[in-house]
């Protein structure tokens, strides 16, 4: 199966095109960035597809995640990959921010929980749980950081995500440190494509997971225009 996986929810703007039967990615590419993936990702994606030496047309199936992440960036991942995947006539799949953090600690095998954690700003995180066999734990959420910190002390667990570092602060003194922080700016691009590769389209749709609604919103005091009615 040829992959190619898109993310643009966090610090990256990344793609890969990932050969299930090589077992490897044959081309990728990942720019650190907290802004301007829109005007980076496709000449980034037209890259990476010229390095595969293949047109979308070879592809099997497109993956991009789903978030949690910034909400700019999660609307350009899943607009350029569902764009893909209309012109190529292939499915697409959606993997979240925080499975894609856990993968890598999962894939070694350890009996240690694995906790994913994102920076959602305001002294909360997005996160999750999940055993060291990938089995759900706690579902992913929105919460204080003392909260996650609290929901997270099962064994030494594994500290993974770009708030990783976070939780680890807040650790209380008195209980048995995590076994590991790895608080990287984004997941590895070739984990979004394998972790997409095993994702059934049917459940794993390309839509944003957001945990919660945006910060910015319309004001109360302000009508809407004539040319753009109140939703109903």
């Amino acid at each position: 199966m040829l992959i190619l996986a898109v993310d643009t929810a966090l610090d990256a703007c990344a793609a890969a095109v990932l050969d299930t039967d090589a077992g490897r990615a044959i081309a990728r590419e990942s720019l650190s960035m907290k802004r301007g993936h829109a005007e980076a990702l496709m000449p980034l994606i037209a890259r990476v597809m010229k390095r595969a030496a293949l047109p979308f047309a070879a592809l099997d199936r497109i993956v991009v995640t789903t978030g949690p992440g910034s909400f700019t960036g999660l609307r350009v991942g899943l607009s350029a990959a569902r764009g893909i995947a209309l012109a190529a006539g292939k499915p697409v799949v959606g993997v979240t921010t925080l499975s894609a953090y856990a993968a890598p600690a999962v894939s070694d095998g350890g009996e240690q929980p694995v906790v994913s954690a994102i920076d959602a700003r305001h002294d909360q995180v997005y996160f999750q749980v999940v055993g060291g066999d990938g089995g759900p734990l706690i579902g992913p959420r929105v919460a204080p950081i003392a909260e996650a910190v609290a929901a997270a002390r099962i064994g030494t667990p594994h500290l993974v995500g770009n708030a990783a570092a976070m939780l680890a602060e807040r650790w209380p003194k008195d209980v048995p440190p995590p076994c590991e922080v790895d608080s990287r700016a984004a997941p590895d691009i070739d984990w979004v494509a394998w972790l997409g590769a095993a994702a059934d389209p049917e459940i794993a749709p390309a839509r944003p997971t957001y945990l919660r609604p945006p910060d910015a919103r319309p004001s109360r005091d302000v009508a809407p225009s004539r040319a753009e009615p109140a939703a109903s």
